[in-house]
């Protein structure tokens, strides 16, 4: 049996197959994505969603979904499911289904009376097309199939209407047809791999709705196009594929295409390997730059997230080179002391406090993983240097050392830390002045630099900043320790401390040059251990506050304002294990055990096989947010890790 299955009871009932979702992607940055049901429930779902660098470089939805019909003696059964206004599903294909396992790849099992078939799909790694395999397992009568394309041609952000404008034209290709509704779009290829007939019949599928657009407050319907469909004859013990890309493909191809595919899979067999197999998806190639992707479906590159996130999907699996080229590809986008945080070329946002102090945690981890330690300055410490210095003296968004030798950061109405969240156009918490991770980051870079800098003999480096780094640890404790509360505080504006006991804390007893004791840090672990871990991550706020939401539910307003107010966060879990691990070694494996191996629930949860962005503050911690997050990923890998090591 596939490690990941679900049976008939699972997939007929709607509440529990329309919240589990199924996702692939490759290395070009497209992806396919739906519930396991093939209902699709979003806006950014779809089976051939990809970029579109003839129109804005972002992913686009070109083929949404394709309805099966099996038919038998003149009568027809539609294995497709699709939601419409006030409630109804037509058809309800999900009522055929038998079986789903994902072991080695997705096979979906369809029964209608005496025909058994199956569906498995992969979706290439290096080109932007899905192969979709069916195989007639049982039949007691002559079969065909008819394939029924819904193409949208639109922004993953957008929603399609019926328009004059669209192109219903098709041309001909080898056992399939091309399309492109607008100027702009790579063609559409839709091929089999058998004779078929293709029969053109343009119509359009009025006001297909997405329930989870709904409940998040959205725009929800749209209108979908279908040109036509295909049908086929298939025997009892036959497997013809049907394959979507954007470049034709030779149909004698498809079957040795989809082997080759099959065997460069990572098994996903046990949590381990999910989580890895999680990893390689968030990994991708634009022309000469290896970027990560922050989640799916709508999430694009974060700055943060990509530093945060490298040890995790790439040095943990012994990837040193993948690693080296996301490092060098975020190098080479840098304005001044900053890396973009979102958007690339024109369109990127350089607007955060500790992107810049995470790139020096990332060149540490790497280091480590690979014993270089003088390469390292002498490859990146011009970088280093730039970051250090524009820090000290002052930067951009406020950005400055004061004479404490502590980092200032903010300007109103920016919010320059991880807890990003806006809320009708203000940040929801704002955290300007001196922050508790920052200041611990910047501590971490100093001392990280000076010890690449001596063991490249770059004695002048070392000699300027040694004072600094000497003064901080008691600038730092100063600042945010506070005997009498035994924590520290989260930021420090003025004369104002924020006593909110909050997660942030927890990176000052992660990292490999802390500004505190061992015996502050116990006492950190202990009051988060106390208020904030919950087993799915640290919450973002104590339940002993009066503004803690414990559910990351509703419109956009009350999502944002309960994101960084209570909603767990799974990446920031790694800091906590990380400082854990340090004090408590062998005596506190079984407890970071049981927590790790808890997550190996959420592998039929939500995103399939992956982890989400967020977790609800209260029980039972329900998954919210992006189905799969890069860093929620990268850190459960790095806490096995961890644990492996202890």
């Amino acid at each position: 049996m596939s490690y990941i299955n679900f049976d008939k009871t699972q997939l007929v009932n709607l509440e529990y197959s329309l919240s589990r979702e199924l996702l692939r992607s490759n290395r070009a940055g497209s992806y396919a994505n739906s519930t396991i049901i093939n209902c699709n429930t979003r806006k950014y779902h779809g089976m051939l969603v990809t970029p579109q660098p003839g129109i804005d470089h972002e992913n686009h939805v070109l083929l949404s979904s394709l309805d099966e019909t099996i038919i038998q003696r003149d009568a027809e059964f539609n294995l497709g499911i699709h939601k419409y206004p006030g409630g109804v599903y037509n058809p309800k294909g999900h009522k055929y289904f038998r079986d789903f396992v994902t072991e080695p790849i997705p096979m979906m099992t369809y029964r209608v009376g005496g025909v058994i078939l199956t569906k498995e799909m992969i979706f290439t790694t290096r080109e932007d097309r899905m192969i979709i395999k069916y195989t007639l397992v049982d039949a007691h009568s002559p079969t065909r199939i008819r394939l029924k394309p819904f193409l949208a041609f639109r922004n993953i952000h957008a929603l399609s209407r019926e328009n004059i404008f669209a192109d219903k034209k098709y041309e001909p290709v080898s056992k399939g047809i091309k399309v492109r509704m607008y100027l702009g779009y790579t063609d559409l290829f839709m091929q089999i791999s058998s004779e078929n007939e293709y029969t053109h019949v343009p119509d359009w599928n009025y006001n297909i709705e997405y329930q989870e657009e709904m409940d998040r407050g959205y725009e929800y319907q749209e209108d979908l196009y279908t040109p036509g469909f295909f049908e086929f004859d298939i025997k009892k013990g036959e497997s013809v594929y049907f394959a979507a890309g954007i470049r034709e493909i030779k149909p004698s191809m498809m079957k040795r295409a989809f082997e080759a595919e099959l065997k460069l899979r990572t098994p996903r067999n046990n949590f381990e390997n999910c989580l890895a197999n999680a990893a390689q998806q968030f990994i991708i190639v634009k022309g000469k730059n290896t970027e990560v992707l922050a989640g799916f479906p709508w999430y694009g590159r974060s700055g943060r997230g990509t530093f945060i996130s490298l040890p995790g999907l790439t040095l943990v699996q012994g990837d040193h080179v993948t690693c080296k080229a996301v490092i060098d590809s975020m190098i080479a986008e840098m304005q001044g002391p900053f890396f973009p945080n979102t958007g690339s070329g024109s369109s990127a946002t350089y607007c955060t406090s500790d992107t810049s102090l995470w790139f020096f945690w990332t060149l540490q981890q790497y280091a480590l993983f690979t014993g270089v330690t003088a390469g390292i300055w002498k490859e990146y410490g011009k970088k280093m240097k730039l970051i250090l210095e524009s820090y000290r003296n002052g930067t951009d968004y406020n950005i400055h050392m004061e004479p404490d030798g502590l980092i200032h950061a903010g300007i109103p109405g920016k919010a320059l830390t991880w807890m990003d969240a806006i809320a009708y156009g203000k940040p929801v918490t704002p955290r300007l002045g001196k922050t508790v991770e920052v200041n611990a980051l910047w501590y971490n870079a100093i001392c990280f630099s000076i010890a690449v800098a001596e063991a490249a003999g770059d004695l002048d480096f070392v000699g300027e900043w040694i004072e600094l780094a000497r003064m901080i640890p008691d600038s730092f404790v100063s600042a945010f320790w506070s005997p009498e509360k035994k924590y520290l505080a989260d930021y420090i504006d003025g004369a104002y401390k924020d006593w909110t006991v909050r997660p942030n804390m927890v990176i000052a007893t992660s990292l490999p040059y802390t500004p505190v004791k061992e015996e502050i840090r116990k006492e950190i672990l202990s009051r988060v251990k106390q208020e904030l871990l919950t087993p799915r991550g640290l919450r973002t706020l104590t339940p002993k506050s009066p503004v803690y939401k414990g559910n990351y539910f509703g419109n956009t307003f009350e999502r944002d304002t309960a994101c960084h107010q209570g909603t767990v966060s799974p990446w920031i879990l790694g800091h906590f294990v990380e400082g854990y691990l340090m004090i408590h070694g062998k005596s506190g494996l079984s407890f970071i055990k049981s927590i790790f191996e808890g997550f190996e629930a959420v592998m039929t949860e939500h995103g399939i096989g992956t982890i989400s962005e967020f977790y609800d503050g209260d029980p039972p911690n329900a998954p919210r947010g992006a189905i799969s997050m890069a860093w929620s990923v990268a850190e459960l890998l790095r806490i096995n890790y961890l644990i492996k090591q202890v």
